[in-house]
């Protein structure tokens, strides 16, 4: 392998500091520093990469995706590049008409802002001539229509699992909303995908995420989970055979319907990992709670005009047991936690244990303002997913009513978290929401929708939310880079300094010479892996 020189622009090192030129060889970094510099140590021959006056990033980490999932969905019914029933409508329609010999219509990606309440109906499938099975964006409900529900047995009799509810009619006829674990009474009917169909949808992902800058990644649901099959075997296999080039750790799915007894099997599936340079399964997903605009996230005081305070999936009384065995075997724990009360139950179940197992809680949507300074205390990092931080139509018509007014100032408090000392990474909850790290940079810092959003016209898009919480644009490039990387124990990546691997972006402009309110304008030109260019724009 050639040297390869970066020149013609800068180099965001790590933190704040910033280099003329990098110099790579053999896949790791040789040289930083000055272009005079650089250019005299590289070998008769080498490779140059004119910069062209962009910036040369690490490689981003994205800290909480589901790649596997997302591939699939992109494959099959996929509604999250449109907004709106009527769009939804069509969408369906022709995927309907283009694959008449699908015994199911299946896929995801429709928005709650999208209907009424955040409600959609059956009725409004019916006119399809097959069952319907479609995941909400956020992955937390599922839409279907009479005949799968047929299909299932689901009935004005049928009962709300105890993880999850069947939104009825005021008859109490089931409407053909799923929410959380009631989703899985449609979902396990639907056509399992063949071990091929699950390689596909994970080198699909692969490729897209190479051109959003991503050399890594942390799969936040390695297991079967609301009807998505174990991706495991799928992983260890693309990582034995070479065909997965990045570097992913897969955080094990804890069944919140069983217990400790659990934990072997847990440990078992992660020795069947051990000894891929590609791969590891080392951390352990638990989700604690739901989502606001369902109610199902974890909160202290009662939701406003609706009541409840939401679901506490793992017992707390029994979650500090559970998470200290974990400690004790070595893993990390990854948690999702989107009220107050789940990240308080993740916090409190973290007391004394091993921060060299680099634990964290995500998404972070409520934090009530006196648990703030534990997670510095508790070395405990803040796994940020920044896109959800602004005015869209979910926040200000399905959450900011139901939380009031002090509880709704209490969201994605990354400014206060960081004067705490609070360490970060970030991730994007791909395909929950866009993959594409700048564009969550570009919220981290503006606190305003990027321009292209599906909700960048939205009325208050441009409003900038709790804009006391942004942060720098240095700070969230560093979770995206060094942060991720670190929660990844992958510790000779996320920064440009000699010695470490050549996992690099080349950005077609430098981010930090242009006005903030642009960051989103900014595209990745190429990616590299290893010092192997994976991606050209």
């Amino acid at each position: 392998m050639s040297d390869i020189l970066f020149r013609g622009g800068r180099a965001f090192l790590a933190a704040d500091a910033f280099a003329e030129a990098v110099l790579v060889r053999d896949g790791r970094i040789a040289a930083v520093g000055t272009e005079a510099d650089v250019v005299r140590r590289a070998a008769p021959g080498h490779e140059t990469v004119d910069l062209g006056g962009g910036l040369l990033t690490p490689g981003f980490t994205d800290s909480h995706m589901h790649p596997v999932q997302a591939g699939l969905e992109r494959a099959k019914c996929d509604l999250a590049e449109v907004y709106g029933l009527p769009e939804y409508l069509e969408r369906i329609a022709a995927y309907a008409g283009a694959n008449p010999g699908h015994e199911w219509i299946d896929g995801g990606g429709w928005d709650m802002a999208a209907f009424p309440g955040g409600l959609p109906h059956r009725s409004q499938l019916d006119s399809v001539d097959r069952p319907v099975y479609l995941i909400q964006r956020d992955h937390h409900a599922a839409w279907v229509n009479t005949r799968a529900l047929e299909l299932a047995g689901i009935t004005r009799d049928t009962p709300d699992p105890a993880d999850g509810r069947i939104e009825r009619d005021a008859d109490g006829t089931p409407s053909g909303v799923l929410h959380e674990g009631a989703m899985d009474l449609v979902g396990l009917l639907t056509p399992r995908p063949t071990a091929r169909d699950l390689s596909e949808a994970l080198l699909s992902a692969q490729a897209h995420l190479f051109s959003q800058g991503i050399t890594g990644w942390q799969d936040a649901i390695v297991g079967s989970y609301a009807g998505s099959d174990d991706q495991l075997p799928t992983y260890i296999a693309a990582a034995a055979s070479g065909r997965l080039k990045a570097r992913v750790v897969g955080a094990l799915w804890w069944d919140r319907t069983r217990g400790a007894e659990q934990i072997p099997e847990l440990i078992e599936r992660r020795r069947s990992a051990e000894g891929l340079e590609r791969f590891r399964a080392t951390s352990v997903k638990i989700m604690q709670d739901g989502i606001t605009e369902n109610f199902t996230a974890a909160v202290i005081e009662p939701y406003c005009r609706c009541g409840g305070t939401g679901l506490s999936y793992v017992d707390p009384a029994l979650l500090k047991d559970y998470v200290a065995e974990l400690d004790r075997h070595g893993f990390q724990v990854h948690f999702h936690a989107i009220g107050e009360r789940a990240v308080r139950e993740a916090l409190d179940s973290f007391e004394g244990t091993d921060p060299a197992n680099r634990h964290h809680i995500a998404h972070l949507q409520i934090i009530e303002p006196s648990d703030v300074p534990r997670f510095a205390a508790l070395g405990v990092t803040a796994n940020l997913q920044p896109l959800w931080a602004t005015h869209h139509a979910q926040m200000d018509e399905l959450t900011i009513p139901f939380l009031g007014d002090e509880r709704s100032a209490w969201q994605y408090p990354f400014a206060d978290l960081l004067k705490a000392g609070t360490r970060f990474c970030a991730g994007s909850d791909w395909p929950v929401s866009n993959a594409d790290p700048i564009q969550g940079m570009h919220v981290a810092v503006n606190r305003t929708e990027p321009g292209s959003s599906v909700h960048a016209d939205y009325p208050t898009a441009q409003t900038p939310f709790l804009p006391g919480q942004s942060l720098d644009l240095a700070t969230a490039l560093t979770a995206y880079t060094a942060g991720s990387a670190w929660i990844n124990h992958d510790d000779d990546a996320g920064t440009i300094t000699p010695g470490n691997r050549a996992d690099l972006v080349v950005l077609d402009r430098d981010p930090f010479t242009e006005p903030a309110a642009d960051i989103w304008r900014t595209e990745v030109a190429m990616t590299f892996v290893g010092g192997e260019q994976v991606y050209r724009r």
